[in-house]
């Protein structure tokens, strides 16, 4: 799949947020931690919740989708060994093994694939399940955790060496079935762990200390059914504030005013993105694009590392230079060396920081997306490029972002999918 973008073209209209696909794969992996039927809704049309569907019927389990809802009923769970294919296809797949851990004593698993920007180590899971009391071994590539059948530990405190947000939601959806009480301290904050609890204390779980980096939950014997709404996707909604931006546009973002969008809304802002809130969403838009001198990813509420990439296009469009840097993935700014092949005026200084010099006339280029986070960066640079770019494996920016192609066509922009 490729994407076929003329640039120059100016934007306007508006667009309606999906839900967060941070969120909602954890959330679709609550539901496997009871036999009633769980109901999603706001759920984005990407292609990571298809192959977590694919997984689910290979497990057994009841699903279906309808509009923007899926209905899961995970009454019985037949399968503990999660499909190596589709497991390779996506790193939160590894967050199906804290249920069904926590359901059939027992799964297995090979190492999880997903976007190659960097080591992503599954250590801190394993530690939080040895934690937890699991037996843990390892044939060739395949990882096999079980319940040790001794009596349950009573008290468990697990100390997380990185505030990991996958390692989080694992060891969260691996304790809340269990006679345990269980204190997960250095936990990560981000809007799709809150979700995440909000959804399980729904489900009868008793979780305590959500939001906060110390959770304390006391196991239950058994979960209920529960409808959920994912929280709005806040790194789609810094994409579309940075594509108004950059095209010099006005666009009107439909969502939910909530705490999420503050630590986005505070950092662009200091570009000079003006967000005005009217009724049912935000008008975005910029009269200049000043330089933020210094950008920094970091752990919530800090700015989020999905989002750096977007960022060092809008700063290639701004008056004066920015220090562009993201310490969490050592191959996030690989990319950048295509934006400089359109003309981009960029120093690379080391793996985790470049010097962004605005502003740089883009001419049209062809690319090979790498991530999904890096390819939706080089749709924003291609929108105001001189000419005609094309971006393949565009298959790889569907994972996240929900109807590129359309969306952005209906405000205005000249992109066509084949």
């Amino acid at each position: 799949m490729h994407y076929i973008i003329e640039g120059g073209k100016k934007l306007s209209g508006q667009v309606t947020l999906s839900g967060n696909k941070n969120s909602v794969l954890p959330c679709m992996a609550a539901a496997l931690l009871t036999e009633d039927e769980i109901v999603l809704s706001n759920v984005p049309d990407i292609t990571d919740v298809d192959v977590f569907t694919e997984i689910f019927k290979k497990l057994g389990i009841g699903i279906k989708r309808k509009k923007d809802k899926i209905y899961i009923k995970a009454k019985k769970i037949l399968e503990t060994e999660l499909p190596d294919e589709l497991v390779k296809k996506l790193r939160a797949s590894i967050l199906l093994a804290g249920p069904i851990f926590a359901r059939k004593r027992k799964v297995s698993f090979t190492f999880p694939g997903g976007d190659k920007i960097g080591k992503r180590s599954i250590d801190i899971h394993l530690q939080g399940f040895k934690s937890l009391g699991a037996i843990i071994s390892k044939l060739s590539d395949v990882y096999f955790i079980s319940k040790a059948k001794k009596n349950p530990i009573k008290k468990i405190r697990i100390f997380l060496g990185e505030a990991s947000v996958t390692a989080t939601e694992n060891l969260i959806l691996a304790s809340v079935l269990s006679e345990s009480k269980i204190t997960i301290r250095n936990a990560a904050t981000e809007p799709h762990v809150y979700d995440l609890c909000k959804l399980l204390n729904q489900m009868g779980a008793k979780i305590n200390g959500v939001g906060t980096n110390s959770l304390k939950i006391s196991g239950v014997k058994k979960l209920k059914g529960a409808e959920f709404r994912v929280s709005d996707d806040h790194i789609n909604f810094g994409t579309y504030a940075i594509a108004s931006a950059i095209t010099n546009s006005k666009l009107k973002i439909i969502c939910d005013k909530n705490t999420d969008l503050e630590p986005v809304i505070e950092a662009l802002g200091k570009f000079g993105i003006k967000f005005d809130w009217e009724n049912n969403g935000f008008l975005v838009f910029s009269e200049r694009i000043v330089c933020s001198e210094k950008i920094v990813t970091n752990i919530w509420p800090g700015f989020p590392t999905d989002l750096m990439s977007s960022t060092i296009v809008l700063a290639s469009q701004a008056e004066g230079s920015t220090l562009c840097h993201d310490w969490m993935f050592e191959k996030r700014m690989e990319f950048v060396k295509n934006l400089i092949k359109m003309g981009a005026d960029i120093s690379i200084i080391d793996s985790s920081k470049v010097f962004v010099k605005g502003k740089s006339n883009l001419s049209g280029h062809d690319f090979e997306s790498s991530d999904l986070r890096s390819g939706m960066a080089l749709v924003l640079a291609a929108l105001i490029a001189k000419g005609v770019s094309t971006i393949n494996n565009a298959e790889l920016i569907e994972r996240g972002y929900e109807d590129v192609a359309g969306s952005l066509s209906s405000l205005g922009a000249n992109i066509k999918m084949s």
